[in-house]
């Protein structure tokens, strides 16, 4: 059985769970039957586990959408899809492994399929650069989206980036241009684009594919225009306010939701995705149909409309006059 990694927050959960195997152990070990205890046990570590979800903080929530073991685009991809086929390259620079995608199959439809995917360990973290995408990470984006176009396939995205790579040779390579590219064409591609943001959707990194019609965004996934480190340090010049800026910047998925930039929630197993891979997959696969029937019969024409009026109603203001 693989060990579980527990966040701060969770520590008392962290305990029960260390009791609760040694009682298995002993078990195990010799003849005495201490089934009732391990059952009692595993109750009140999950009525524990419920309690402490009931009330996160957006900087908790931050460290569940990045935990180690939380799964990744792939995973989904593998789960969700049948028949995948990756898909490698830009067709100008390099094939960046940071954004994965290709041809698949949802509930027997031929589409297309991409997301940004880390890595477990060491070796593919750095080989995904962290899912850090640099402009041939987008150019191949974009490349996949525009052959789903050609052949009247959806499009299915998976967010799950701390933002795009910030290195001088990406920046070289025309890192904005890329980013600002794919929301353009996105915003005109005449086929279904289905959005779902998985773990994290940092800055640009994430707007690069996440201009949609539907955009799905997980119970404990987090979602903003910079991380709560890099807010901290313009802010307050240190990291050290990371939990403040979380709170600030509106980064949850009910606080998105309420404005309107998300629309649906995707409830997750007690304890987080990473809690419970099967049944999350089993859950977002029903939300991706309910949101894929949404948009599967609208013509061209109604797509781009609706995706329009969708994008220019972002944005809450209240309109005051100032007296003299």
């Amino acid at each position: 059985m693989a060990k579980k990694t527990f966040l701060d927050f969770e520590q008392p959960v962290a305990e029960l769970e260390a009791k609760i195997e040694e009682l298995r152990y002993v078990q195990t070990e010799s003849a005495v039957d201490i089934t009732l205890e391990i059952e009692q046990l595993s109750k009140k570590s999950q009525q524990l586990t419920k309690d402490i979800y009931s009330d996160l903080s957006p900087w908790q929530i931050t460290k569940i959408a990045r935990h180690p073991e939380r799964p990744y685009s792939l995973d989904y991809i593998h789960g969700i899809f049948t028949d995948f086929v990756e898909m490698h390259g830009d067709r100008h620079f390099a094939d960046d492994l940071s954004i994965v995608g290709g041809l698949a199959r949802f509930n027997g439809h031929a589409c297309m399929v991409l997301g940004q995917q880390k890595g477990r360990d060491t070796k593919e973290r750095t080989l995904r650069n962290f899912g850090m995408s640099k402009p041939e990470g987008y150019r191949k984006a974009l490349r996949l989206m525009k052959t789903a176009e050609k052949f009247k396939l959806p499009v299915f995205t998976f967010v799950d980036t701390p933002g795009a790579y910030p290195g001088i040779d990406a920046e070289e390579r025309g890192q904005s241009e890329a980013i600002g590219r794919n929301i353009f064409e996105m915003a005109q591609l005449e086929v279904p684009i289905i959005t779902t943001i998985i773990g994290e959707g940092g800055s640009g990194g994430a707007l690069a594919i996440s201009v949609a019609d539907q955009v799905l965004m997980l119970q404990y996934a987090v979602y903003s225009v910079i991380s709560p480190e890099g807010c901290a340090s313009i802010l307050w010049k240190t990291s050290d306010k990371a939990e403040a800026a979380a709170e600030a910047l509106g980064i949850t998925a009910h606080r998105l939701k309420a404005l309107g930039l998300v629309d649906k929630i995707v409830n997750e197993p007690v304890g987080g995705a990473h809690r419970d891979k099967d049944q999350m997959v089993s859950f977002l696969k029903r939300a991706l149909g309910d949101a894929w029937r949404q948009v599967a019969d609208l013509k061209p024409n109604e797509l781009l409309e609706r995706r329009h009026d969708r994008l220019n109603s972002y944005g809450r203001f209240t309109d005051t006059k100032v007296g003299k």
